[in-house]
């Protein structure tokens, strides 16, 4: 197979970078605040681990929320209101987006200090027998 026949599967993400106005304060915020695991810093950058996934946040002028992060949660109503406590705004609280065979797709959208948009998700398994409405 040549590489202009070869499919291509993109199906892993291995890192994700989210350019912020302040790195001291966005280090604070994720690790603090959102509770991820610190790796390491290097220059302008900090690295988290955040499940499978490294993120990097990086010192620069913020591009405004082109990328959204989402963050699967447990249970997205406890995440929200332990993040409100501890000062975080959310642009949209939890709600339902959308109703799926066997869950129900939850999602809550906030700004991270340099005004990059994050999402929690939850997909909330219905019990045996409930129906998906249209």
């Amino acid at each position: 197979m040549t590489s202009e026949t070869a499919a291509v599967h993109l199906d892993e993400i291995g890192q994700i970078a989210v350019t912020v106005g302040n790195l001291e304060e966005a280090k604070l915020f994720y690790r603090d605040v959102l509770g991820m695991r610190f790796l390491f810093d290097a220059g302008t950058m900090v690295f988290f681990q955040c499940g499978t996934v490294r993120l990097l946040i990086g010192q620069g002028e913020p591009a405004g929320g082109g990328t959204i992060l989402y963050y699967r949660v447990a249970d997205i109503e406890v995440v929200h209101s332990t993040l409100e406590v501890k000062g975080v705004e959310f642009a949209q609280g939890p709600h339902l987006v959308a109703r799926m065979k066997s869950h129900d797709l939850w999602l809550a959208f906030l700004k991270d200090p340099s005004g990059n948009t994050l999402a929690l998700m939850e997909e909330k398994t219905r019990n045996a027998g409930e129906e998906k409405s249209e």
